[in-house]
C-alpha cells in the first residue's frame, strides 16, 4: 500500500505542477502560457469519451499494433533462433539483417506507401518492422548464450533436434525473448503513431495531428495521454505474459533482504565447527551403540 500511495502521490504532484505552471502563465525559458491546463484537458477528454470517433481511433490503433506485433514476435523468434543455431542461416540472413537493422522503421514510410496497395497495410508493415528487430536480436543473443550441457543431456537420452528445440532452446531463451518483446511493443507504439500522422486515415496518431493542425491543443494532449495509457497497458500485458511463461525462474520480491532468500547452512553434526573444539560427535568416538540410536534431523531425513 505504501508503494501504491507513493506512485499516486508522484502522479498527483506532476499534475499539480502542470496545473500551476499553465494557469499562472509562468515562463521560465519554457513557455507554459501556451499550454492547456489540466482542467482544459480533462474537459476535452470527457467530451471525447462520449463520441464514437474516439473509440474508433482507439480500435484502429490497437488493431494495427496487435497485428503487427504478433507477426513481428513470430518472425523475430523464428529468425533469431535460426540465425543463432545455424551457420548457413547466419551467413544468408545475417548480412541483410545487419544492413536493415539500423534503418529507423519510420524512415520506411515512403517504401510502405509505394509497396503496399493500401495505407492500412503499410502502417501494419511499419509496426511489424519496428518490433521485429528488437525481438530478433534478443532471441539471437538469448539462444546463443545457452549452455550446451543441457542440449547434450537431451541428445544423450535419445532426444532429437525437435526435442532439443522444444525442451531446451525455447524455454531457456524465454527470458531474453520477453525482454525483446517488451522493448518491441514500446517501439511499435512510437512508429505506429508516427505512421498514422503521416499516412493514416484513422487512429490516435492521425487524430492528434489533426487537432494540432486546427490549433486544438487540449485535443493534442488528450491524444498524447491516450497514447501513453495504451502503451502502458500493452507493455504491462506483455510483462505479465512473460511472468506467466517464466514462472520457473527464481524471483526476489521487492523489499526482501538477500539474507531472507538464502537457505540456512547445514551445521556439522555434533555442533562443533571445523578447526574448533570437538562436539559431541568427536567426543563420542568409540561408542557406536549411541550413534546407532541417534535420531536423524529433518534435513537428513
Amino acid at each position: 500500500m505504501r508503494r501504491y500511495a507513493l506512485r499516486a502521490l508522484s502522479l498527483a504532484v506532476a499534475l499539480g505542477l502542470w496545473q500551476l505552471l499553465t494557469s499562472r502563465h509562468i515562463n521560465l525559458w519554457l513557455r507554459f502560457e501556451q499550454f492547456p491546463t489540466v482542467v482544459d484537458v480533462t474537459r476535452e477528454f470527457g467530451h471525447r469519451l462520449s463520441s464514437d470517433t474516439y473509440w474508433t481511433d482507439l480500435t484502429d490503433s490497437l488493431t494495427r499494433i496487435v497485428l503487427g506485433f504478433v507477426l513481428a514476435a513470430v518472425a523475430g523468434v523464428t529468425v533469431g533462433t535460426a540465425v543463432a543455431r545455424s551457420r548457413t542461416a547466419a551467413d544468408l540472413l545475417g548480412p541483410v539483417l545487419e544492413v536493415l537493422r539500423p534503418i529507423p522503421a519510420i524512415a520506411l514510410v515512403p517504401v510502405a506507401i509505394l509497396m503496399f496497395p493500401s495505407n492500412e497495410q503499410g502502417i501494419v508493415f511499419i509496426t511489424f518492422t519496428a518490433a521485429f528487430f528488437p525481438v530478433m536480436v534478443s532471441t539471437r543473443h538469448a539462444v546463443g548464450a545457452l549452455t550446451p550441457v543441457w542440449e547434450e543431456a537431451v541428445l544423450t537420452m535419445g532426444g532429437g533436434r525437435s526435442r532439443v528445440l522444444a525442451s531446451v532452446v525455447l524455454p531457456g531463451a524465454l527470458p531474453g525473448i520477453f525482454s525483446g518483446l517488451s522493448v518491441g511493443i514500446g517501439v511499435s507504439w512510437i512508429c505506429v503513431i508516427s505512421a498514422e500522422m503521416i499516412s493514416g486515415e484513422y487512429g490516435v496518431g492521425y487524430r492528434t495531428w489533426q487537432d494540432y493542425t486546427v490549433v486544438n491543443y487540449p485535443g493534442v494532449f488528450v491524444g498524447m495521454a491516450s497514447i501513453g495509457l495504451l502503451g502502458w497497458l500493452t507493455s504491462t500485458a506483455v510483462e505479465q505474459l512473460g511472468r506467466r511463461f517464466t514462472g520457473w525462474l527464481p524471483r526476489v520480491e521487492s523489499g526482501a533482504r538477500a539474507t531472507d532468500q538464502v537457505a540456512p547452512s547445514r551445521r556439522p553434526r555434533g555442533g562443533g565447527d571445523r578447526g574448533g573444539a570437538p562436539g559431541r560427535e568427536g567426543a563420542g568416538r568409540g561408542k557406536p551403540r549411541a550413534a546407532a540410536h541417534r535420531t536423524p534431523t529433518d534435513q537428513e531425513a
